[in-house]
């Protein structure tokens, strides 16, 4: 986050504080002017300020000096842009020679006590340390208010760092402050607030177009349409309120705790009626059966465990700092998630197989070439998950430094970028019309009246044929007979003669 209120256990010789991308400073950032309330002078600045830094070590080191020492223990913050990593100690931040021995310091290197860091003389200040020294037997010290600009686009890592094993147990608590040029957004998510903006305006105008149908045809609106609608409106909140969520933190550094809690509850709430959504498509509701009978209790059930576990992952994502949470940890909470939504498609897949193979008996085609469409478009969008779950997982094994930062927030995008194009599909597919029946439950004989009354009036129209050739042909042998039987009435009266 850009504004940070951390406590830290030191359990070795460094200790991360943060590290987050960042865009170089278009200003010049003076650090000895103090930031007013507004802070509107620091617009097109880009810096990490540490405020009210406090270090506090074990009692037990701080009883071992000396009272008269002014200077008896030393912490270094350090400011390192990820690729001058190497630049710190040996050839790796956490190997051996991260601190300065007293052979090192007699060829004029470093100096003991600190740790080593390879100045280039072309970029004399990266990396950066500031020093923070305990005085006499004091317990606790702090750091002073420091302003360090960013003149280089980045991901950038604050590391404090020690190298008096004395030190070690000391805690750290206190406020660091990330600001880019245009915001406190940390960089992977600035891009996110104008892709939010982008999504609001595609909702609002696919929200437009379906009133606008709706109120065309508002006498032949159907059941699921009504669904449909909320699904849409679902969607206008849930980019609004994110877009609203990341104008407010850009501007004053913080997450406003209320909106963010309603972004992620109807973000909850949109995924669950979507997928609910697709799921009562997929088994003919309003098309194939008027009702879902007693498989409704089961739908209701997957859907609410849905909305509990996604809403429990969303606000542990956001409500918190923004990178509190480990690999470990966020995989344990994606897990049912991850199980449910594999439950949806199961069931939607094996709905829309079972609703199609209906149709098809029916002889319902026009239902029939419409679910197909629907299903093709949802097998797509289920091969284009597959895929980008695929790349994700690379994007992160590829990256686990954050170098490729500016590209990190693709990933989210696309999720909701392929929920949308989902929505319209659906929209084209069960658009208002004036003929709902096209798509509408009927009696089963009704359905295919309608569906197949071309066809069955050519098959009337043959059978009535073949029905008139038969009885014109019975006439024929009829009369033929007749003309026989008068032929040999006559042959027998002549005999008689």
């Amino acid at each position: 986050m850009m504004g940070n209120n951390r406590e830290f256990i030191c359990l070795s010789y460094d200790l991360i504080g943060n590290g987050e991308g960042l865009y170089a400073s278009k200003l010049h950032v003076d650090p000895d002017k103090k930031p007013s309330p507004e802070e509107n002078h620091l617009n097109g600045k880009s810096f990490i300020r540490f405020e009210s830094i406090t270090f506090r070590r074990p009692k037990e080191s701080a009883e071992k000096k000396n009272e008269m020492q002014q200077k008896t223990g030393l912490v270094e913050a350090i400011i390192v842009e990820v690729k001058d990593r190497e630049k710190i100690g040996g050839s790796y931040l956490h190997s051996a020679a991260i601190c300065c021995t007293p052979d090192l310091s007699k060829e004029g290197s470093c100096n003991v006590g600190e740790v080593i860091i390879h100045q280039d003389p072309n970029y004399p200040y990266n990396p950066q340390r500031i020093q923070t020294f305990f005085e006499g037997k004091t317990e606790e010290t702090t750091m002073l208010l420091q302003t360090v600009e960013i003149n280089h686009t980045g991901m950038y890592y604050l590391y404090f760092m020690f190298c008096d094993p004395e030190l070690m147990g000391t805690t750290i608590s206190g406020r660091t402050v990330w600001r880019n040029p245009d915001g406190y957004l940390p960089g992977k998510m600035a891009p996110l607030m104008t892709y939010f903006g982008l999504m609001s305006l595609a909702y609002l105008g696919l929200g437009l177009v379906w009133f606008l149908w709706s109120v065309q045809y508002w006498k032949d609106i159907i059941q699921l349409q009504y669904h449909i609608t909320a699904v849409i409106g679902l969607g206008m909140c849930e980019m609004a309120l994110w877009y609203f969520e990341y104008a407010n933190f850009n501007a004053t550094g913080n997450r406003p705790m209320g909106i963010t809690l309603w972004a992620v509850t109807f973000t909850a709430v949109k995924k669950t009626v979507s997928r609910l959504l697709l799921l009562v498509v997929s088994m003919g509701y309003g098309v194939v059966r008027p009702t879902l009978g007693g498989v409704i209790l089961k739908v209701l059930l997957l859907g609410l465990t849905y909305f509990v576990f996604s809403e429990a992952l969303g606000l542990v994502e956001n409500l918190g700092n923004i990178d509190d949470l480990t690999g470990k940890a966020r995989l344990f909470l994606v897990l049912p998630v991850s199980l449910l939504d594999a439950c949806f498609i199961i069931w939607i897949f094996s709905a829309l197989s079972q609703t199609l193979e209906k149709l098809q008996i029916r002889r319902s085609m026009a239902k029939f070439a419409l679910y197909r469409k629907f299903t093709n478009s949802l097998a797509i969008s289920v091969l284009l998950s597959i895929a980008w779950v695929g790349y994700e997982l690379y994007f992160n094994a590829a990256d686990p430094l954050s170098e490729l930062w500016q590209r990190a927030w693709i990933i989210p995008a696309f999720w909701n970028l392929l929920a949308f194009v989902l929505l319209v599909v659906i929209c084209s597919l069960w658009a208002p019309s004036n003929n709902p029946t096209r798509y509408a439950y009927s009696e089963e004989t009704g359905d295919e009246l309608e569906d197949e009354g071309i066809s069955l009036t050519s098959s009337s129209v043959l059978l009535a044929g073949e029905s008139a050739n038969k009885q014109l042909e019975r006439k024929e042998r009829r009369a033929s007979n007749a003309d026989l039987f008068r032929l040999g009435e006559e042959v027998e009266e002549d005999k008689r003669e």
